[in-house]
């Protein structure tokens, strides 16, 4: 079963930018036109989407960045950062991992970096296990847990985890969120930290725009869009919808109605407090 990793091209670019869902929607469809522009103007900044064919056919992709110019973090510097690395269900267990991983070491030794970084998790959550990493020579730099007890879906651990090649590499951190509430009297505040390179939360912060913009003068709606320069750096946090600064969230796209509801009930106790 023939491997091959190539460098994302003209025949790839709308399967990596709607990631893996060709023709599934419109929404998807313009929000691939988003991404795949933006890929094109970070590729002069270092940033590199691998695409692995197994029999000639799309398996995967992964992107690779300097983390200089990370807006998912971690913090750090003459790193290459990995992140959003998919394999399509029919392929898994094929080695089509293995190869976008060593496409990614290449990649960093060539632009002169001192090791590859990532993020995982550990727990019952099915994306990006850190035991995929390790099993790739990556080792735990640290970690913390999030979720609580009776959580459905909880995440015990977020793993920030390392591979370096120079001896003289300095391990990364993670970012800490930077984030801070600033309320505007007679208005509900919507706080929202979106990324483009992510297909959940770019979908995700068209969907906050329209809600906010439906309630018209009673919302502030402040955007943090993190991958434009010095954003992701001046807040540390990548991702996030905040009302009258308490979060909110989904995992998956917020749905509109859920922000709505939201809003409306922020709305209800201001009134109630007045």
């Amino acid at each position: 079963m023939p491997i091959e990793v190539r460098d994302m091209d003209g025949s790839s670019e709308y399967f990596v930018s709607t990631c893996t869902h060709m023709n599934e929607s419109e929404e998807v469809d313009r929000d691939a036109k988003r991404r795949l522009a933006w890929f094109k103007k970070m590729h002069d900044i270092g940033l590199r989407i691998k695409v692995v064919y197994i029999d000639d056919e799309m398996a995967g992709f992964l992107y690779a960045v300097p983390i200089e110019h990370s807006p998912v973090g971690p913090l750090g510097s003459d790193l290459m950062v990995v992140y959003c690395l998919v394999v399509l269900k029919d392929y898994n267990g094929k080695g089509a991992g293995r190869a976008l991983m060593d496409a990614a070491e290449e990649e960093a030794k060539l632009q002169g970096k001192k090791g590859l970084t990532t993020m995982g998790f550990r727990g019952d959550f099915w994306l990006l296990p850190a035991s995929f990493y390790e099993r790739h020579g990556f080792e735990e730099v640290e970690s913390y847990r999030v979720g609580s007890p009776g959580d459905s879906d909880i995440l015990e651990k977020v793993v920030l985890l390392w591979k370096p090649f120079d001896e003289t590499a300095e391990a990364p951190t993670f970012p800490r969120s930077k984030y801070e509430f600033k309320p505007v009297p007679g208005k509900i505040v919507v706080d929202l930290f979106w990324d483009i390179s992510c297909q959940t939360i770019n979908i995700e912060a068209e969907r906050v725009k329209e809600v906010a913009e439906e309630f018209g003068d009673k919302v502030v709606f402040n955007e943090f869009p993190v991958h434009e320069p010095g954003v992701f750096m001046k807040y540390q946090r990548h991702r996030g919808i905040f009302i009258n600064g308490k979060e909110i969230g989904w995992g998956h796209e917020a749905p509109k109605e859920g922000v709505r509801e939201a809003i409306r009930k922020a709305l209800e106790e201001a009134k109630e407090a007045e």
